[in-house]
């Protein structure tokens, strides 16, 4: 098994008074050789958008694109016809496929917005664009894993075109927990949204992440209460 450790005190930043992001990989104005990607997946942003902010209509294509809300609500139009407020418990994809334009905004002119913006390479190009969002409850992935975006129907999880799986799990104190790939060679992009865990001797803590790759499974063990986050993507 690899590891490339991503703290959380050496992400990317930026303030643009309404947003206020923090960046894993190389993103806008932020850049960094060493942090443009983990396999196929290409961004990772934890942003803060305050009340009454938000992004205007722009482009996207051929990019598979996952808003995963942790407080407050956004709200979302497209040019496909997709549109929506997504709160804390939701999980939106777009397949920008061909070509999509869309707006997001603070449903709120006063309270906040935290959430994940996640983006992955598709598995093929040109696509029709589409749209989907779907509510999950919080006390499945109770010292479990809960699959919210994955390729397989089984799953029971928002379509993604990718052999790639995004999954959520709720982890207790003193608790332990196994991944298991979905894909073989695949790799996983591990996030500690809050909490403290350890992998393989290496200690984490909140919005640490670290990429695992060149194992089909691993194991977590909780020191605190903590909620994780695994973007598991094709390498190549």
């Amino acid at each position: 098994m690899k590891t490339i450790l991503f703290p959380a005190a050496e992400r990317g930043t930026a303030d643009y008074g309404w947003l206020k992001p923090n960046y894993y990989f190389s993103f806008a104005q932020y850049h960094d050789n060493q942090k443009v990607h983990f396999g196929l997946l290409r961004v990772l942003n934890d942003d803060f958008i305050a009340g009454g902010g938000g992004f205007p209509t722009h482009p996207h294509d051929n990019m598979e694109i996952i808003t995963i809300p942790f407080t407050g609500a956004i709200k979302h139009k497209d040019s496909t016809g997709g549109q929506g407020i997504i709160k804390a418990g939701d999980v939106q994809i777009m397949s920008a496929g061909t070509g999509v334009e869309h707006s997001e905004a603070n449903a709120s002119t006063t309270d906040p917005v935290t959430l994940f913006q996640i983006w992955v390479f598709p598995k093929e190009r040109n696509i029709s664009p589409r749209y989907n969002q779907k509510n999950f409850d919080a006390s499945a992935r109770e010292d479990k894993w809960q699959v919210v975006v994955s390729p397989t129907a089984t799953d029971n999880a928002l379509w993604i075109n990718q052999n790639a799986r995004l999954s959520l799990a709720s982890l207790s104190s003193g608790k332990s927990l196994s991944y298991s790939n979905a894909f073989i060679g695949n790799g996983v992009f591990l996030v500690v949204i809050k909490g403290a865990i350890k992998v393989s001797e290496q200690q984490l803590g909140k919005r640490d992440a670290l990429g695992i790759y060149e194992t089909e499974q691993f194991t977590i063990e909780a020191s605190a209460d903590s909620e994780l986050l695994a973007i598991e993507v094709p390498m190549h």
